[in-house]
């Protein structure tokens, strides 16, 4: 294993020279909250569950607010939790938590008594300038005297990260703990599936509407795709795998071809990526090995501009958008009108005319 290869041709643990290592939460969710605090009260202004799984830089990860798959009672315990932290640490203006989330068990990874990168995000989703109010209380104003935050929207807004890679030759563009993204957009909409949709859109990866779809994922991700395999399917796209993956899709009943890798011959999947006879490359990796065997297919889509996904959690969420899309065309619509939709909501749930 890639541990067992560090360990004996890298370092020489010693007493003096100890080697940490770490318990991974692997396929955690991960959640960013930003809260304000006036010393006693705590308002909590946005959960936002990470499309990308718990160990991928939070820059780098797109986001969804409200959280779009969590049960109500996991967040109302991120929710406690907050509050808790808050008032326990005194903060008298904004803070950042990043939570994760596996098997209905809540961890938190990191608190920062301070501003977060989501608070801009945050505040364009609800109207409300959370800065500008985190200023005013820093400076005696309580929470009460500045206005509520809206509690349920009645819309999604998903943040998505924008990358360099075209610019770097030798970077790869697989996500990790290093942040690699320069950028930001936000899509917004009545449902996640269609918010999403708009976000990739802006960041450069518009997602196709037929043709041809690439899967190859590693081990412990094929029978989660095959259900994902299925529906895009279903959509009316054609499917072509690598052998392994194409083997586990067909004993599940989906019809897809089986295409050469680089070293099997040719025409191999990088033949057909160049010949953009691919419309969107799924593709996730397990090792360094299999990271560098695949990186040739990552680096073709990117040079030819296709979409492409690195997680499942990101093939999740791409699958639903996809889905969202055949019940109408997206619209366009003001920041100002999904306010004011939000603030009639408000004012129906607390019984105002």
């Amino acid at each position: 294993s890639s541990l067992e290869a560090y360990m004996s041709g890298t370092v020489s643990p010693t007493a003096a020279q100890p080697v940490l290592v770490d318990q991974y939460l692997d396929n955690a969710v991960e959640i960013d909250v930003d809260a304000l605090s006036d010393g006693e009260s705590v308002a909590v202004a946005g959960i936002m569950e990470h499309i990308e799984q718990a160990g991928i830089q939070s820059g780098d990860s797109a986001c969804s607010l409200p959280a779009h798959s969590l049960p109500a009672e996991t967040l109302a315990e991120i929710e406690r939790q907050t509050i808790a932290l808050a008032r326990a640490l005194g903060v008298i203006g904004l803070m950042n938590i990043q939570f994760a989330v596996k098997d209905g068990e809540v961890y938190i990874l990191e608190v920062n008594p301070r501003a977060s990168r989501t608070v801009p995000f945050v505040s364009k989703t609800l109207g409300i300038p959370l800065a500008k109010w985190a200023m005013k209380v820093m400076m005696g104003t309580r929470l009460a005297e500045l206005g509520s935050i809206p509690r349920a929207l009645p819309y999604t807004a998903v943040k998505e990260a924008v990358f360099p890679f075209n610019r770097f030759s030798d970077v790869d563009t697989l996500l990790g703990p290093e942040m690699k993204s320069t950028g930001e957009v936000m899509g917004i909409d009545r449902d996640f599936g269609r918010a999403f949709a708009k976000a990739q859109a802006a960041a450069g990866g518009a997602l196709p509407e037929s043709g041809r779809i690439f899967l190859s994922v590693r081990d412990g991700d094929k029978t989660a795709l095959a259900p994902l395999a299925a529906a895009l399917a279903q959509m009316g796209f054609s499917l072509i795998a690598t052998r392994g993956t194409a083997d586990v899709l067909t004993s599940h009943g989906i019809d897809v071809q089986v295409v050469l890798k680089v070293h099997e011959g040719r025409p191999h999947i990088v033949d057909r990526l160049k010949n953009r006879e691919v419309q969107l490359v799924v593709n996730t990796v397990g090792d360094q090995l299999s990271q560098r065997d695949s990186a040739l297919i990552r680096r073709t889509a990117l040079l030819a501009n296709i979409p492409y996904i690195t997680t499942m959690a990101g093939v999740r969420a791409t699958v639903a958008a996809m889905q969202a899309r055949p019940r109408g065309a997206l619209g366009v619509r003001t920041l100002q009108e999904y306010y004011r939709e939000n603030l009639r909501e408000d004012a129906q749930t607390e019984g105002r005319p």
